[in-house]
């Protein structure tokens, strides 16, 4: 059941040309007008006058289209004003076909954040691309708002960290979540509507079934159970090929292989996408030149690997691999296993711990591992602070900024440039709200009710810093998730797969093929691998290139299979 929202969010269009402005009006309006309040408004003074107006009386605004050309000089300078009045807006400049003396100057814009997308006028009716642009940036706004629809239910202590796990887990498989705060009358008439008194917190109510399923304090296992997507495999499953992990590498590896008529499992123990699920925006991914959301990316791949025929197995982790003749065994933590006759691991990697016991005690209460976007609204007119010097800790930096008073990036090392893309720092640079600090690590902070400090210490005179802080998001490191493999493929010293060239004495069957591991027909790809490069494109590329190797190792198997007949 869907709940209308109390005020309907805006959309507002600007442009000094009267035929910009009304071309745009037109087509916005006809298209979106049942659903968003359309705006029009005549030059940049009054377009920012309406923007002001919007924010002092607390309205929401989903989109700014602002015209830029000969006629509209003023059009990137609206929406860079509209960027610090409604942060969480989506920006966009209308151009005209054909009008390419401007480009850089757009581009440049794409590149700092001070817009999200350029569209091309409309010439003619319909035209479907100006509104798949529109269109796509209104779907990255509603995912980052309220839209009133709760798919799923939960009733909670909003300040621990199951509860912060939930509502991200959610969030990143694209669910939608209502959270409601046990200590509110809302939270307790709920609970007495479902006849609790005094349950195990978190609740969680799964709404979409026939039936609505109650859940005091479940497991991930309990909950993808009560989802009613992913069937319990039979006990005789045997499948060509099983992918551990539904990241970029293991994804990308899922839809070659169905595509390719292999009878394909994917088990994934967190959420679709990985790390890259959690990126707000990235830039760099080949064939997105206006950048493209991890989770908008990612949730694509699964839709498109599931599309082919693969068989995903969402919340299940896996315990451990071992060979048993021509079959690759996967023993999985519900006790159960599963047959293949290849495995490709794509477990990737986590984000390294601080390791300052105060600060791991408020994991969800101020404190969060990752880009935590499901976190992010939270952050209004707060002081955030942001550990790490990669692509992913920029990103949450600038995605952050959208929302916080302050953002403050704290780098290790003493530069960006080796660690983190170009288009990123120019980014970083150019948001008034992002400050950036180098040679520094944070060592201790705390608070009573929740994180209201950290002490950040210089790495080169060593003097302690106490800084006031309102949350604290951390992207440092990478830890392979290997503990399961123990004993099973060879490892390096700091649990990264060894594959391919690296195992040139490992084996005593024969060489191994790329991205092969110690165990024969077992595959490694993207983050978990040894040497790898990090970055989503590489990690697609693994993964569409394991499935290749794949097919030789299989074939490989056929004709053994055949000679021993």
């Amino acid at each position: 059941m869907s709940t209308q929202r109390a005020v309907v969010p805006a959309i507002v269009v600007a442009s000094e040309h009267a035929e910009t402005c009304a071309v745009l009006s037109e087509e916005i309006r006809r298209r979106y007008g049942a659903d968003y309040e359309v705006t029009t408004r005549h030059g940049a003074d009054e377009a920012v006058s309406t923007l002001v107006a919007y924010r002092d009386g607390g309205a929401e605004v989903a989109l700014v289209v602002s015209g830029y050309g000969e006629h509209d000089r003023d059009g990137l300078e609206v929406l860079a004003r509209a960027r610090r009045l409604h942060p969480a807006a989506m920006r966009a400049v209308a151009v005209g076909w054909g009008d390419f003396g401007r480009a850089r100057e757009v581009f440049d814009a794409l590149a700092t954040g001070e817009i999200h997308q350029y569209l091309v006028r409309p010439e003619h009716r319909p035209d479907e691309e100006f509104h798949r642009s529109v269109t796509e940036l209104l779907e990255d706004w509603t995912l980052g708002s309220e839209t009133g629809f709760e798919a799923v239910r939960v009733i909670g202590d909003p300040k621990t960290s199951r509860s912060h796990e939930l509502r991200d887990s959610f969030a990143r498989n694209h669910i939608p979540i209502g959270f409601h705060d046990v200590r509110s009358d809302t939270g307790r008439r709920m609970l007495d509507s479902l006849g609790l008194d005094d349950p195990e917190l978190p609740v969680v109510v799964v709404r979409f079934t026939a039936e609505p399923t109650v859940l005091a304090n479940p497991t991930d296992l309990e909950i993808a159970d009560a989802f009613g997507l992913m069937e319990p495999l039979p006990a005789d499953a045997h499948f060509d090929v099983a992918i551990i992990g539904a990241g970029p590498a293991g994804l990308a590896a899922a839809v070659y292989a169905a595509s390719e008529g292999l009878d394909t499992l994917v088990i994934e123990a967190e959420a679709v996408g990985g790390q890259a699920g959690t990126s707000s925006l990235i830039r760099n991914y080949p064939g997105f030149p206006r950048g493209v959301s991890g989770h908008r990316l990612t949730y694509s791949a699964f839709q498109q690997a599931w599309s082919f025929g693969a068989t995903f197995q969402f919340m299940r982790k896996v315990t451990g691999l071992r060979g048993d003749g021509a079959d690759r065994v996967i023993e999985m933590s519900d006790g159960s296993s599963v047959r293949a006759a290849a495995v490709v691991i794509a477990t990737g990697s986590s984000y390294r711990r601080l390791d300052v016991p105060e600060l791991e005690a408020l994991i969800g209460n101020g404190v969060f591992y990752g880009a935590a976007v499901s976190e992010a609204p939270a952050m209004v007119g707060k002081a955030v602070f942001v550990v790490g010097g990669g692509n992913s800790a920029g990103q949450a930096a600038v995605h952050l900024a959208k929302y916080a008073d302050r953002v403050t990036l704290l780098v290790r090392g003493g530069d960006l440039a080796a660690s983190m893309s170009e288009y990123l720092i120019r980014e970083l640079d150019a948001s008034p709200n992002i400050s950036i600090r180098f040679d520094v690590e944070v060592v201790g902070g705390g608070g009573p009710d929740g994180l209201d400090r950290l002490v950040v210490r210089d790495r080169t005179t060593g003097d302690d810093e106490a800084v006031a802080a309102d949350a604290l998001f951390l992207l440092i490191g990478s830890r392979p998730h290997t503990g399961w493999l123990e004993g099973s493929v060879a490892r390096d010293e700091w649990g990264f797969v060894c594959t391919g060239q690296d195992l040139s004495e490992e084996r005593s069957d024969r060489p191994p093929l790329p991205l092969e591991t110690s165990m024969p027909g077992v595959f490694a790809v993207g983050d978990v691998r040894r040497g790898s490069v990090k970055r989503v494109a590489s990690a697609v590329g693994e993964g569409a290139i394991a499935v290749q190797y794949l097919h030789r190792y299989l074939e490989e198997m056929r004709r053994v299979a055949v000679g021993s007949s």
